[in-house]
This record gives C-alpha cells, structure tokens and sequence, in this order.
C-alpha cells in the first residue's frame, strides 16, 4: 500500500536488501501506507547525518511512525526486528497478545532465531561465497557455509512439526525469515534438499503482501556492481580491493 506522502501513516528508509523486505512486506501484509526513502548503502547513504538520527548503527531499515498509538510526535524505530514487533503491536497482526503466553513466546524465539542466527550467517555465506571480488577465504567460505546448512536443518526439523516457524499461524517470525531464505543458491544451498523448507517457502511466496513487498525498490535490485569504493564503505576493504 505504497502511496503519495500526503496520506502515508509510515515512512520507510530502506535499500532493497532482506533486513528491509522484511518491512515492506510487513507493511504491505498489514495494509499499512507508507512512502519509501531510498537509502543506497553503495553509496554511504547510510553515514549521512539525518539518517543516523533515525538509525544510529548507521544500518537499514528504518522507520518513522508519523501516527503513533500514544498521539504524540512522529517515532522513529530502527532494526529490523524491533520495527516487525512494533507494526505488529500497532496493527495487532501476525505477533499474538501477551494474553497467549505461548504462542508469543514461540513468535519470539522464532524471530530472535533469525535475527541472531539466519539472518547474519547466511549475509557472512553472502560475503564470503560472492561480495569479495575474487578474493578467496576458503575458510571463511567453508565456516559460514557449514553454519547457514546447519541453520536450515533447524528450519527443516522444525516445519516438519509445524506449518510455520511458530506454529500453525503465520506469523512475524516466517515475514524475517523468507527474504533470507529466497537467495538460498547465494549460500550454497538448494532448497530442493530441504522439503519442508520448501513447501513452507513457496506457501509464504504465494501471499499476496509477500509478493507486493518484494517490490521494494525493486528499480535499484540488481545494482551490485561494486566498485573498489562501495567496497571500502561496506566491508572496508580498501581502494586496494580488485573490482568485482
């Protein structure tokens, strides 16, 4: 539900990577307006001072809540993780009540789960498999590989027991997850090995908010030629570090 800033409820800042489609998709799963501010992390975006007063681990996504619960002023919130356990209290969705312990502590584990594990061992699997430019780490390949398998055997033996990560609802757990999931190939996995992985991949894949939300910036995905600067601003490489 992308629409003019006049009528937008939330503002996202953001750059087409999964951290943020985990947002657009929550976004647009819960009907939610909002505008879309372009934050290219190639280009250091992301230092620039007005960013970093919403987001001070200089990172995206970010968010400003211009219609918070309490009326006061616009609220920004930063990390991906937070922002899903806020949209989801603020729409009541995909995140169950504190009055259904269970239920919520499972959504909890699931999305901590990604945060803390899915979600940066499969973008070291990135670094190391495919953004270093021809500079071979073998080990670093061979660590972060073994890590990201192990962590879709957890989602295999889970989704053999369950529907979705948390249960039998859809919830913000599975919104976190499947972006990291979808580029599978870019972390040496096929996700035809994991069947239940898969079927519970394609289920998401099929939700019409899942499908809107991936069009985030979708103008700028496909950029990723990097140059030895975007290099040194992500990863600090160096001026010195080959062209990829």
């Amino acid at each position: 539900m992308n629409t003019a800033a006049g009528g937008a409820m939330i503002e996202l800042h953001a750059w087409p990577t999964p951290n943020a489609q985990k947002v657009s998709i929550m976004l647009e799963e819960c009907g939610l307006a909002y505008t879309v501010t372009a934050v290219d992390i190639n280009r250091g975006d992301q230092f620039d001072p007005a960013f970093l007063a919403l987001s001070p681990n200089n990172r995206i996504p970010a968010i400003i809540d211009r219609e918070p619960a309490d009326g006061g002023p616009p609220l920004a919130v930063f990390e991906s993780g937070a922002i899903l356990i806020y949209l989801a209290e603020k729409t009541q969705r995909f995140l169950p009540l504190p009055g259904e312990p269970r239920a919520r502590k499972a959504v909890l584990e699931w999305l901590a789960w990604q945060v803390g594990g899915l979600g940066p061992m499969a973008g070291q699997a990135h670094h190391f498999r495919q953004a270093m430019g021809g500079v071979e780490v073998p080990y670093g390949i061979a660590r972060y590989s073994r890590e990201v398998r192990r962590l879709y055997e957890v989602m295999e033996r889970r989704l053999g027991d369950s529907a979705y990560l948390a249960g039998d609802a859809y919830s913000i757990a599975d919104i976190a997850s499947w972006p990291w999931v979808r580029p599978s190939r870019r972390q040496g996995i096929d996700k035809a090995e994991f069947p239940n992985v898969k079927r519970w991949f394609d289920a998401v894949a099929a939700r019409a908010g899942v499908q809107a939300g991936m069009q985030l910036l979708a103008e700028h995905r496909g950029a990723r030629t990097m140059t030895a600067e975007s290099r040194e601003i992500l990863f600090g490489l160096g001026a010195d570090a080959p062209d990829a």
